[in-house]
Formats: structure tokens, C-alpha cells, sequence
């Protein structure tokens, strides 16, 4: 009996991904709050630019990050909002001074919350014959809430920080004090 060996060569394939390290703090999050040219369960679809004047006018800042879109509810600060090739892009940052901050983002965390949409007003859209779905060409962006079950699918939290001891977490958070101009 013989035995014959045949040796096989697979050629490698070289694949180029971009890769982006975040300085994200536990408190951080990101993901995307619109995607563009997705219908939403109410029948609207953002268009590409759909956010741009809104996002010259108002820092990111000044638009609210709010709780499942209640007004009396704000859990955080947005620090970067930007329109990019997908959607929506946002970070936020959770106060978790705050009780609701530290709720929602232990909820984060264990994948129990990831929604989020996006509260605003209409500047201009069209209505699309064929789909009969409005596109909305120009969008005044007021608020992004985290959400339990947001009416377009696939805008989501994508990341979050890593978990920090709390010793580091209070040194951050007095270190952000420190460095705020005083308020008189």
C-alpha cells in the first residue's frame, strides 16, 4: 500500500480595511442616528445633504441628546455629528451624573438599548412617484434620542467605550471641570 501526500497551496489574499482607533471614555458612545436612502417605517427616506445647512447652523452640542425622544429627559451631550458616505454619523457622551445617564448606559452595554432617531422639523422634501415615499431633501436636525425601537432600521449604537475603574472615571470627569471656563 502507498500512500500519496498532495500538498495544496492556497494563495493569500491581501485585503486593505480602514481602521480607525477611538479615544472613546466609558461614558461615550457612537453610532449612526439616520442612514441615507433608507426608507423609515413611516415612509420618509433622508436624503444625501439632507443635514448639511442644520449642522452649519447648530453645533453638535446645542442639539439635544435626549431619552426615547422626551424633552425632559436629556441623558447626555452630542460631541461630533457629521454626515459621511452612510448616514448620520454621531458621538455622544452619557452624563452618568445623572441617573438616567448611568441607566441607559448600563443598558447600552448589555445590548438591552441601541436604537437611536432623530427629532426634527422638515425644511424641504419631495414626494417619490414611483415608491410614493417622501424624500426629505432638507431636514432641521432639534434632537437625537436613544430609543427602544427606532423607526428606521439600522440607525443603532455601533460602539461604546470600555469600561473604566471609578477612580479614573472621577479624575476624567474633574479634570472636565477644571478645564471649563468659569461661568460669572
Amino acid at each position: 500500500m502507498s500512500l500519496t501526500v498532495h500538498t495544496l497551496r492556497r494563495r493569500l489574499t491581501h485585503v486593505f480595511v480602514p481602521a480607525r482607533i477611538a479615544d472613546m471614555t466609558c461614558d461615550t458612545f457612537e453610532g449612526y442616528a439616520s442612514l441615507f436612502g433608507v426608507p423609515d417605517g413611516g415612509g420618509d427616506v433622508v436624503a444625501k445633504g439632507a443635514f448639511a445647512a442644520s449642522l452649519r447652523r447648530i453645533p453638535p452640542a446645542k442639539v439635544r441628546l435626549l431619552y426615547q425622544h422626551f424633552a425632559h429627559e436629556p441623558i447626555g451631550v452630542w460631541e461630533e455629528i457629521r454626515e459621511d458616505a452612510k448616514g448620520l454619523y454621531v458621538r455622544g457622551r452619557l452624563v452618568t451624573e445623572v441617573q438616567r445617564g448611568r441607566e441607559v448606559m448600563a443598558l447600552i452595554r448589555e445590548g438591552a438599548l441601541d436604537g437611536l432617531s432623530i427629532g426634527f422639523r422638515t425644511v424641504r422634501a419631495t414626494r417619490d412617484p414611483a415608491s410614493g415615499h417622501r424624500i426629505l431633501n432638507e431636514i432641521e436636525l432639534w434632537e437625537i434620542s436613544v430609543v427602544t425601537f427606532p423607526l428606521l432600521k439600522g440607525s443603532a449604537v455601533t460602539a461604546v467605550g470600555a469600561k473604566a475603574d471609578a477612580l479614573a472615571m472621577h479624575i476624567r470627569q474633574a479634570a472636565r471641570r477644571l478645564n471649563q471656563p468659569d461661568k460669572e
